[in-house]
C-alpha cells in the first residue's frame, strides 16, 4: 500500500485487488440471506413464473402477457446481478484497490480516493468460500465491505485477517 500519509499499522494485512462482478454478486447474496430477501425475491419469482404458466394454459390471453409474466420473474430473480453490474460500472475506473486490515480498521485506497472506516461502522461479518463480507451497522445493511480472498498473499494472511475480524466484529448471525 502506497505511504499517502498515512502509517501502516504493525500486524496488518494488506492485499490489493481489483473488483470484479463476483466480489460484488457475492456481497449481495450474503446480505441478503442475512435480511432473508432471498425467500421475499424466490417467492416474487415463482408467482411471476406462475402467473406466466397459469396465463398461457388457463386463458386465451395474447402472448404478451405470459411474456411479460416471465420477463419480470427473470428481472426479479436477476436483481442481484443488476445491481452488482452498477456498482462495477460505479468503481471500475478507479482500477486496483490497495486494502490494509488492521486493529484500527479497514483502510482501502486506489489512485483517487482513500476510505477508512473504524470496527464501529461493521456490526458484523461472514466467511465465504471466496470472500470475506463486513456488514454495516444500519438496520437494513445498506454497506457491504467485500474482501476478495484471492487477494489475500498467502494461507497464512487469512488466518490472520480472521483473527483480526473476530478480535473486532462478531460472525454475523441468520
Amino acid at each position: 500500500m502506497t505511504d499517502q500519509g498515512r502509517d501502516t499499522a504493525v500486524g496488518a494485512v494488506e492485499f490489493m485487488y481489483r473488483p470484479r462482478h463476483g466480489d460484488v454478486v457475492a456481497g449481495i447474496r450474503v446480505r441478503d440471506r442475512i435480511r432473508r430477501l432471498v425467500y421475499v425475491r424466490w417467492g416474487f419469482t415463482l408467482l411471476f413464473a406462475a402467473l406466466g404458466v397459469r396465463t398461457l394454459v388457463a386463458y386465451e390471453s395474447p402472448l404478451i402477457a405470459a411474456g411479460l409474466a416471465f420477463f419480470c420473474a427473470a428481472l426479479i430473480w436477476a436483481t442481484p446481478h443488476l445491481q452488482a453490474h452498477h456498482v462495477i460500472r460505479t468503481v471500475e475506473w478507479q482500477g486496483d484497490y490497495r486494502t490494509a486490515v488492521s486493529a484500527a480498521g479497514i483502510t482501502t485506497a486506489s489512485n483517487h480516493c482513500v476510505l477508512t472506516q473504524y470496527w464501529t461502522m461493521f456490526r458484523g461479518y461472514r466467511e465465504t468460500r471466496d470472500h470475506f463480507v463486513l456488514f454495516s451497522r444500519d438496520r437494513n445493511i445498506l454497506c457491504v465491505e467485500v474482501l476478495p480472498k484471492r487477494a489475500l498473499p498467502g494461507p497464512q494472511a487469512a488466518d490472520q485477517l480472521r483473527a483480526l475480524l473476530a478480535r473486532h466484529i462478531a460472525p454475523a448471525s441468520s
